[in-house]
């Protein structure tokens, strides 16, 4: 069986989950709105440039976590996943994981987003298979803190080779679909890498290497 991975963040999805999900913690008044929303909007603006700082970035996006009860954080997650989610789900991304479930391939997303926002959207799709930053979580609660290595750029590629490693896969015959340039390490590590509604510089690279450049989104319909 091959390896059909998939990045999240605009590209199973039509937007992106952890930046909505701080949106919707301000939305509800769980964090000071004017603060918090101008500091996820310039880490946001830092991963399109390609310059995020990711432990910087986890320490301020984890904090909620490790400040509220987890059954609290749990409902929260559940409006957010109907409300923000849902939508975002489009027909053509849905039929993309389908066509690779039907040929038998396994299905893994790998994502930056936490691994608390992320679960129940790889579920939505139907993928049992999740690699995610992993937040940190002793004696019941969050700590705020990041166990292991964050799946964001080459730590996705570490992630992944320890997941391989685990499961006796191979890489052979694998195909990986992203969107972004900070994908690239994992994107040249693959048999067959896929652009996804590309960044500027991951269309310019798709083209120079020969990649295909897909679009799940343009006159995208939610199938949720």
């Amino acid at each position: 069986m091959a390896l059909a991975i998939f990045d999240l963040d605009n590209t199973l999805l039509s937007g992106d989950s952890d930046y909505l999900w701080g949106q919707h913690l301000v939305e509800i008044g769980v964090v000071n709105g004017e603060v918090y929303e101008a500091t996820n909007q310039q880490f946001y603006e830092d991963y399109k440039q390609g310059r995020l700082d990711i432990f910087a970035f986890l320490g301020f996006s984890l904090r909620p976590l490790a400040e509220n009860d987890p059954a609290d954080l749990r409902n929260w997650r559940e409006e957010f996943v109907q409300e923000k989610i849902r939508p975002l789900v489009g027909q053509a991304a849905k039929e993309l994981v389908e066509r690779h479930r039907e040929a038998g391939d396994t299905l893994l997303i790998v994502t930056a987003t936490n691994s608390f926002v992320t679960s129940p959207i790889a579920q939505l799709f139907g993928i049992d298979n999740l690699i995610a930053t992993e937040p940190e979580f002793r004696d019941g609660a969050f700590t705020g803190r990041v166990a292991g290595t964050p799946s964001f750029r080459e730590g996705k590629v570490t992630r992944l080779r320890e997941w391989l490693q685990e499961r006796e896969h191979s890489l052979q015959g694998s195909s990986f679909y992203s969107d972004s340039h900070n994908d690239l390490p994992l994107l040249n590590l693959v048999d067959h890498p896929v652009a996804v509604d590309p960044d500027e510089a991951l269309l310019a690279h798709a083209g120079k290497s020969g990649w295909p450049v897909i679009s799940l989104h343009k006159h995208a319909t939610s199938a949720a």
